[in-house]
Parts: structure tokens; C-alpha cells; sequence
């Protein structure tokens, strides 16, 4: 079993940055792919981005392309998401998630979200 639990969010101003981590338990956290997602109130949720298992590879939404980055460091356990320009658009519930099997489109584990509100 893989537990993951996201810090970072908070309430910021339009144009303002956050930096999102989520943090692994278990040993193998570099067999994993990770990714993150977003829901918004009022919305299905939504995928914003993805790094490969070596971190190697990474994947963006279009909406978040150049504002946000996403990576990791496999001795602290850990995915982050540096995210810049925010937007009220971006208001939403953040959530990490893990891929056993390395697919981008398979999750196995999920966070239980951090807020992040965008206020214009």
C-alpha cells in the first residue's frame, strides 16, 4: 500500500507562485510515475501533469503549459508541482497521484488533494 499526502496549497493572488509537494511512503517510489491532477468546484476532475518514473519525462495540459513545472526527487520521496502565474482559473483541489506500472492514463494511488485558491 502507498500512501501520499500533498502540502503546499493556500490561498495567493493572480500572478502570485506555489509550490505543491507530495510525498511517498514506501521504498520504491522511483518505480513509480506520478502525476497530478485538479478539481474545481462544480467540475469533474481534471489532468494537469505527469513525470516519468526516472523523471525523465514529463507531460503538461495545454491550460498549464509554461507556468507549471513538475518534478522530482527520488531520496526525499517526494513530486512537486512549482506552479507560477496562477490564475482563478487554477482555484481547484490538487491531487497527486502513483502508477505501479509506470502508465501515464492508470493510477493505483491516490492523495487526499490540497486546496490551492487563486484569487483574481
Amino acid at each position: 500500500q502507498v500512501q501520499l499526502v500533498e502540502s503546499g496549497g493556500g490561498l495567493v493572488q493572480a500572478g502570485d507562485s506555489l509550490r505543491l509537494s507530495c510525498t511517498a511512503s514506501g521504498r520504491i517510489f522511483s518505480t513509480y510515475a506520478m502525476g497530478w491532477y485538479r478539481q474545481a468546484p462544480g467540475k469533474e476532475r481534471e489532468f494537469v501533469s505527469a513525470i516519468s518514473r526516472s523523471g525523465g519525462s514529463t507531460y503538461y495540459e495545454e491550460f498549464v503549459k509554461g507556468r507549471f513545472t513538475v518534478s522530482r526527487e527520488k531520496d526525499k520521496n517526494t513530486v512537486y508541482l512549482q506552479m507560477n502565474n496562477l490564475r482563478p482559473g487554477d482555484t481547484a483541489v490538487y491531487y497527486c497521484s502513483a502508477s505501479t506500472s509506470g502508465s501515464w492514463v492508470d493510477w493505483d494511488y491516490w492523495g487526499q488533494g490540497t486546496q490551492v485558491t487563486v484569487s483574481s
